[in-house]
């Protein structure tokens, strides 16, 4: 199955962290491409082929804040129309989205984003502790991507005050030092006939590569791609715990939270 990593931004080593992320979807069975020029990597879309779209990038217009301003002429963006098409369309006919980590920051002139991500970064009130030691836990939903899966730790950012769509299934919740609440930190969620999984950690390979996140990262591309692939099997999750059950999913769910912690 071949899949498509969209990469590039500020602030995180997007060439290293989309290696390690492509090197997780090759053990899980892909054949992984990264591009860091958004609009031609969703025209590559036309041309089918393409089981998974993977967004690992932090592109939006940064505009107002000040601190952003010798970064603009090289990374300000706005999805064109026909971008925003291929990205809708492609998932809205079958294709398997995985947004990943900074993916929630993305596009934030498009409302539809947060339709088809389930859920987005709302600027001047989403926030995240600094990177630090981070505990992460199942929810009460029953997945595959977390079916046998037990609470881990590992070392990353946590979002919060994110805003949620209707209809997404928080799977993995996560505290970060005085955090008053766990925050949602993977969901999925279906857009048109397309399967959807947002993993909000991945800062960094380190992230990527701990063994349980590497874990739900290889299950997540394989169950996002199914929608198109048609194809259920996991070779390479046996004996992880995965149990085969792609019942529809249900529920819904919003977070909002406000914090004096760091903000992008």
């Amino acid at each position: 199955m071949r899949a498509l990593v969209l990469s590039g931004g500020i602030r995180h080593d997007f060439a290293d962290n989309a290696a390690a992320l492509a090197e997780q979807f090759a053990v899980a069975g892909f054949d992984p491409e990264i591009e860091t020029n958004i609009e031609a990597g969703l025209a590559r879309l036309e041309n089918g082929g393409y089981a998974l779209l993977t967004v690992m990038a932090l592109r939006w217009r940064m505009e107002g804040d000040p601190k952003y301003a010798p970064h603009r002429a090289e990374w300000a963006f706005s999805l064109s129309p026909e971008g925003r098409a291929r990205l809708g369309g492609f998932v809205r006919s079958g294709g398997g989205l995985f947004g990943f980590h900074t993916a929630c920051l993305c596009f934030d002139d498009w409302p539809e984003w947060r339709d088809i991500l389930g859920g987005v970064w709302v600027w001047g009130r989403s926030w995240h502790p600094p990177l630090g030691p981070v505990s992460v836990a199942r929810t009460a939903e029953d997945h595959p991507l977390t079916a046998g899966a037990g609470g881990f730790e590992l070392v990353d950012e946590v979002y919060s005050g994110l805003s949620l769509a209707a209809g997404v299934r928080p799977l993995l919740e996560a505290r970060a030092g005085e955090m008053e609440r766990a925050e949602p930190v993977l969901w999925t969620h279906r857009y048109g006939k397309g399967r959807v999984v947002f993993d909000a950690l991945g800062h960094n390979r380190a992230s990527i590569e701990n063994e349980n996140h590497a874990e739900i990262v290889r299950r997540a591309a394989v169950w996002a791609a199914g929608g198109r692939s048609g194809n259920d099997d996991v070779r390479s999750l046996r004996g992880s715990g995965w149990n085969g059950d792609l019942e529809e999913m249900r529920g819904s769910s919003d977070t909002v939270g406000r914090s004096p912690y760091r903000k992008y």
